[in-house]
């Protein structure tokens, strides 16, 4: 890959010649940016680990706790769920 510019900066030229190669770097951790004309147009990184079942099962529930006993004056959070779903 080209000298001209930094490890973790690459053209997007450069970028689509070795796309598999700037993939592997990613994977094990790098984040890229590529240029265009010299500007920074887009970052490649390592997507971040899945959340497990269970946190986002615990989640749905922290969320369903503090929505529940909410409301809008006369109206529950409930009933306009069920308006809007008419």
């Amino acid at each position: 890959m080209g000298a001209q510019q930094g490890r973790n900066t690459v053209g997007a030229y450069e970028a689509k010649t070795h796309l598999s190669e700037l993939l592997e770097r990613v994977q094990a951790g790098e984040e890229i940016t590529i240029t265009k004309h010299g500007a920074p147009v887009a970052k490649l990184v390592p997507i971040t680990k899945e959340v497990s079942t269970e946190e986002r099962t615990a989640a749905i529930q922290r969320i369903q706790k503090l929505s529940s006993g909410l409301s809008l004056g006369e109206w529950k959070i409930k009933d306009l769920i069920r308006e809007g779903r008419r």
